[in-house]
């Protein structure tokens, strides 16, 4: 089928998250990751929950205010379902995850190409379903990774996830460079990743609208070298600029102030 690789990006990554976890105890689900406020076990009902919403369940109704690191509607609606499932020992959630994300599975395989392009609820509003669950594998396949941060388990075999994820961020940088940096008109950005996902991304102001540039001879305002894996972190946030900048991975080359700037804005999800 057209979006089978979606479906076995999701299903590799699920499957990785049972497998990470099986056979480990309490202490270890009530490890924090590094979304704030969260522990695996939060993480692991997180999914859970959505993958719940997505399939008709409603929304947990909440009690009490809402925690700091909760600012938007988003928030609200994943921090229920997660605190309302607080309670489950890891047996359960564990349960609940393989047959919530067995579910969307079985259902997302039987789909035919037309009904993937139907439009589907978002955060962002409607999408058409095959963007929306590239979505899905990248929260997902994040949030996979903030367990092995937690677990202290990290690893370098990324599995089919990571190539949808370094690609959707990739897409990002457009829209990061002209609008969140407000880099000057015609200002050419090229990052540089170094890893198994290796690329050179190059990205100019064109119009006011940042557009991916596939080649040019030009001399980049701001050059960036760095790490696919400190590329995918800074970009989801498990990192701040700071530490970004300062790895002694990364390069930083051309324009310092767009640099620091850029690097401060490249955090892109909620």
């Amino acid at each position: 089928m057209a979006y089978d690789w979606i479906v076995d990006a999701l299903e590799h990554t699920w499957s990785e998250f049972a497998q990470t976890l099986r056979g480990r105890g309490e202490r270890d689900f009530d490890a924090l990751t590094p979304c704030p406020g969260w522990s695996v076990r939060d993480v692991v009902n997180h999914i859970t929950g959505t993958e719940l919403f997505l399939a008709g369940s409603t929304v947990p109704d909440a009690t009490g205010p809402w925690p700091q690191y909760v600012r938007n509607s988003l928030g609200e609606m994943n921090e229920a379902f997660v605190a309302s499932r607080r309670h489950l020992a890891m047996v359960e959630v564990l349960a609940d995850f393989r047959d919530a994300t067995s579910a969307t599975i079985l259902r997302l395989r039987s789909l035919s190409p037309a009904q993937w392009a139907i439009d589907s609820w978002s955060p962002d509003g409607p999408r058409p379903l095959h963007q929306f669950q590239e979505m899905r594998v990248l929260d997902s396949w994040i949030h996979l990774q903030d367990v092995h941060d937690a677990l202290l388990e990290p690893t370098d075999d990324h599995g089919l996830g990571e190539e949808i994820v370094v690609n959707r961020f990739e897409a990002a940088l457009p829209y990061v460079w002209a609008k969140l940096v407000a880099a000057p008109e015609g200002g050419l950005l090229r990052i540089n990743l170094v890893g198994r996902l290796g690329r050179s991304i190059q990205v100019q102001v064109r119009g006011g609208r940042g557009a991916a540039v596939s080649s040019t001879e030009e001399v980049p305002l701001v050059e960036v070298t760095t790490a696919v894996a400190l590329f995918w972190r800074r970009m989801s946030g498990r990192i701040n600029a700071e530490a970004f900048v300062r790895a002694s991975a990364t390069d930083l080359r051309g324009d310092r102030d767009l640099a620091w700037r850029l690097a401060e804005s490249l955090n892109v999800m909620p």
